[in-house]
């Protein structure tokens, strides 16, 4: 169970750390270019969904579905509150700058890049057959064909 919370936190922390990486870049390498800023900013989002499609796969096949999803569904919106509202005051800019529609589509591309990343790795890690589930029923099927077969009295 601690290893458990463990990984939880070091994926929120390594999400939340990615954020900072990139507001820190656009801070002080590209301060006055606004292109440049929304080219760091689509990185950082790939990089995320990249991290969680990693976890996605590694977890999965570790895990069933429904343990490493609930996980997920605390590790997302952790990272994201952190995000959103805290990676802005570590390089003094207030959270709610501009409007609400720049707020709300802030929250909407990471939860985009989140949920693509975690579809894509365990749609990967389903289709190389590598899952809990795919595993447990190949382990089935093993037990199933090992044993002989047996002889129907009459």
């Amino acid at each position: 169970m601690d290893k458990r919370w463990r990984d939880i936190g070091v994926l929120v922390a390594a999400l939340f750390a990615v954020n900072v990486v990139a507001r820190l870049i656009t801070r002080f390498g590209f301060d006055d270019d606004e292109a440049a800023a929304d080219r760091v900013s689509l990185a950082m989002f790939a990089v995320i969904g990249l991290i969680l499609a990693v976890a996605a796969f590694r977890w999965g096949r570790r895990r069933p579905l429904a343990g490493w999803a609930a996980d997920m569904a605390l590790v997302v919106p952790v990272a994201m509150l952190l995000t959103v509202l805290v990676g802005p005051l570590l390089v003094g800019q207030n959270p709610f700058d501009g409007d609400a529609a720049a707020f709300l589509l802030r929250i909407g591309f990471y939860l985009l890049a989140t949920g693509a990343g975690l579809l894509i790795g365990y749609l990967l890690l389903t289709a190389l057959g590598r899952d809990y589930r795919s595993q447990q029923l190949k382990r089935y099927a093993e037990v199933k064909a090992a044993k002989p077969r047996r002889a129907v009295r009459r």
